[in-house]
């Protein structure tokens, strides 16, 4: 009767100890929600709510949200005058803005997942016009940067004589919300490209030391550039 008792005892004790570390681990882990769901905050007062949303896949924006969001990789003193590209109705690539200064930048294309706007200095405009020119033509990307290279090496491609930076506001997730007019869960990630740098010409690193370090992509080649990709 006694050996009973203190095992019941020590039963007890262990359910005990298991419903706790459960309770404890459910308070822990964070809640799972689907790959495509967005979960937003409001506060109401002292609270806050928080609401999960389906995430827009292949968002087909107006002429004037894809303006608003293009702009957004774009340095703010140089917003005003950046030339504007996007799509139209049909998905045609088109000019949707003319610019009045040295930048330009690409409103997110609908037919691909994601989402992902760029701004870059007027002087890489020859090489990633001719990319889209290649690319229309069916063209793999081995065999863009095949050609570009033969061409940038002729001279036939002209190639930026300065230190030109790309900017990119991206993300797997991401997409425009127009009642805020800002983009969800996009972040940045910035290229200056150095056409035929090497690491003894910059001194850079060809990887990244740490986190959001910046490092050369490319060495020596035509489309040379530093990569900075900040950590969020």
């Amino acid at each position: 009767m006694i050996t009973f008792s203190i095992t019941q005892a020590s039963t007890m004790r262990l359910l005990t100890l298991i419903t706790c570390l459960l309770i404890l681990f459910s308070s822990c882990v964070k809640p799972s929600y689907k790959k495509n769901e967005i979960v937003k905050s409001k506060t109401v007062g002292n609270e806050t709510e928080q609401a999960v949303i389906d995430a827009p896949d292949n968002q087909k924006l107006t002429a004037d949200q894809q303006i608003a969001s293009a702009l957004m990789a774009v340095p703010a003193e140089m917003k005003e005058g950046a030339k504007v590209y996007g799509y139209g109705d049909d998905g045609e690539f088109m000019t949707l803005r003319e610019g009045a200064n040295d930048f330009v930048c690409i409103a997110d294309d609908p037919s691909k997942a994601g989402f992902q706007v760029v701004g870059y200095h007027i002087s890489l405009e020859p090489m990633m016009a001719r990319g889209r020119e290649l690319e229309a033509q069916g063209k793999s990307r081995e065999e863009k940067e095949a050609i570009r290279a033969e061409e940038a090496k002729s001279g036939k491609l002209k190639l930026p004589e300065a230190p030109a930076a790309l900017h990119i506001y991206y993300g797997k997730e991401a997409y425009y919300d127009d009642e805020s007019k800002t983009v969800e869960n996009a972040k940045y990630r910035y290229v200056v490209y150095i056409p035929y740098a090497t690491q003894e010409t910059t001194g850079l690193s060809l990887a990244p030391n740490e986190s959001s370090h910046p490092w050369l992509m490319f060495p020596g080649q035509y489309n040379a550039h530093i990569m900075i990709t900040p950590e969020y």
